[in-house]
């Protein structure tokens, strides 16, 4: 299949690219697509959160009185969790929340997130990405002739310039092939890709 070119910032239409219809025309999974977006958003997750149960609160060893004649309820320890300073009933214990996706499904999922953005004229590919100036005026302009205020950016490499000029737009993110995830593809309203970068994905993903 073939893709029109986009000069930047103009936006003028340029030529056309032949891509591999494996990588950009596959069937939409969308059973798939959501499966891999959870895991990765799964593996984002920290885990981090923990308290101590009985168990693990210092003290409580000694019984704090008899067991009967006192008139008070039966006490085992002081750590028990209706006490003051006493441990946490259910307490949260640090986990991985990560998910096993194996790459055959991965590289799936983003061949039929990519052909989906292509069939919905959501892809739009430029020949080049590079900026002279890392000034947010010059990209916010750019953006606004090609009528794009919700887009991901995706370059064949990391471009200082053009991350400097668009980390102050709203709705606007940067990334280069290799930081591309299945996340970002599917939250912005639309990508703006370089040549150089359709062509790594390509040889990735065909």
């Amino acid at each position: 299949m073939e893709l029109n070119v986009r000069d930047f910032p103009a936006g003028n239409e340029q030529s056309k690219v032949a891509v591999s219809d494996v990588a950009f025309s596959a069937d939409y999974n969308e059973a798939l697509i959501h499966q891999v977006v959870t895991a990765y958003l799964a593996g984002a997750r920290a885990g981090t959160a923990a308290q101590k149960n009985r168990s693990d609160v210092r003290g409580g060893g000694a019984k704090p009185w008899r067991q009967k004649g006192t008139g008070r309820a039966r006490a085992g320890t002081s750590r028990s969790p209706i006490w003051r300073s006493g441990g946490v009933t259910f307490a949260a214990r640090q986990r991985n929340y990560e998910q096993k996706v194996n790459k055959k499904m991965y590289r799936a999922a983003m061949r039929s997130i990519l052909s989906e953005l292509i069939r919905q004229n959501r892809l739009t590919v430029v020949s080049d990405l590079a900026i002279d100036t890392p000034k947010t005026k010059v990209l916010n302009s750019a953006l606004n002739g090609m009528g794009m205020n919700n887009v991901l950016i995706v370059s064949g490499e990391v471009d200082e310039n053009l991350y400097l000029a668009a980390r102050n737009i709203p709705h606007v993110g940067v990334t280069d092939v290799t930081a591309m995830d299945p996340v970002s593809l599917v939250s912005y309203g639309n990508v703006l890709m370089s040549e150089s970068a359709l062509k790594q994905i390509e040889e990735s993903l065909a």
